[in-house]
């Protein structure tokens, strides 16, 4: 792909599959966000993981092997990086920073995800099980298809059995209580949700099939907790 060439969306959504990743949706920007690192773009698609998909690729990677720190938004910013670099696009993501880009906006506009009672996005067809690790800015405006506007599936649960499921009660209406959370992940009560993913995600039967396997889900549950520590300093 050179530069010169005005990208379609399938060239983009192909490519970012040949790379391993999940491609995230699309979306166009107005004019009035066109500033500060996002000047001169006008069109916006998402990179990240759906289910299994982006993490074969990632953990069969250099980074994921090397022992270095932030493997995973490592691989991200290499492949994303070398995305945008082929259609002449600029990557973003939703790491590093200041400032960063409102990646839970973008998702709501790209594709059909929505607020969660436990906070986190859910997806119409992947549930819980997703996650976004960049986007790509494009200074064409893309010919998209019609967004998939598809209601949360939260909207007709009537059980909610996300918000019972967490054995210390960190997910309320109130909000989801991060301490009490990383509390128990770091205690041997925690266990299982280390070992096979955070068990309100689990309790969601939306995406079920979609769900991480146990190296997949352990290693977003490390991921978590390293991040929670370097906030505390």
């Amino acid at each position: 792909m050179t530069t010169e060439a005005r990208p379609t969306i399938g060239a983009v959504l192909a490519a970012i599959e040949a790379a391993g990743l999940a491609p995230r949706g699309a979306f166009s920007l107005t004019p009035g966000e066109r500033v500060g690192a996002l000047a001169g773009v006008r069109t916006i698609a998402l990179v990240g993981v759906a289910g299994g998909e982006g993490w074969d690729a990632f953990a069969a990677a250099p980074e994921a092997q090397d022992g270095e720190a932030d493997p995973l938004d490592r691989f991200s910013r290499r492949v994303i990086g070398a995305l945008a670099q082929s259609f002449g696009a600029v990557a973003l993501y939703p790491f590093g920073g200041p400032p960063r880009s409102p990646f839970q906006q973008w998702a709501q506009r790209a594709e059909p995800v929505h607020p969660s009672p436990i906070g986190f996005l859910i997806h119409s067809t992947y549930g819980l099980w997703h996650s976004y690790r960049g986007a790509l800015g494009f200074f064409d405006a893309l010919s998209l298809p019609e967004a998939d506007r598809r209601p949360s599936p939260c909207a007709a649960c009537v059980a909610r059995p996300c918000l019972a499921a967490c054995p210390v009660g960190a997910f309320t209406q109130g909000g989801y209580d991060v301490p009490a959370c990383a509390r128990h992940l770091g205690a041997p009560d925690g266990a299982d949700c280390m070992g096979r993913g955070c068990l309100a995600r689990r309790a969601c039967p939306v995406g079920a099939e979609y769900a991480y396997g146990a190296a997949q889900a352990s290693f977003a549950m490390r991921a978590f907790l390293r991040a929670r520590a370097a906030l505390a300093g």
